[in-house]
């Protein structure tokens, strides 16, 4: 009988992105404004579309005007599946 070999999973590739902090109310919580340009398919007109997400701040150090970069991880809490990777001014 031969074995098989060991699979081994590929990395999974979180998704990343980079926004605008709007409030900082909440302990260890941010919510981070994503803006991004869509083209009209019809009249090819670009166009502003944003996105609100809630992402965990360990420590704290993001306030609201910071852009911050965030990334995917597994659910913490109803609507935090993010947290802050990196915070520049």
């Amino acid at each position: 009988m031969e074995k098989k070999p060991k699979t081994t999973k590929a990395p999974v590739s979180k998704r990343t992105f980079q926004g605008k902090v709007v409030a900082a109310k909440s302990a260890k919580t941010i919510t981070v404004q994503v803006d991004t340009m869509k083209l009209h398919t019809k009249y090819h007109k670009k166009y502003r579309v944003s996105a609100k997400f809630h992402v965990h701040d360990e420590t704290g150090k993001a306030k609201v005007g910071d852009v911050v970069k965030f990334q995917e991880c597994r659910p913490l809490s109803k609507t935090k599946r993010w947290f802050l990777v990196t915070k520049s001014v």
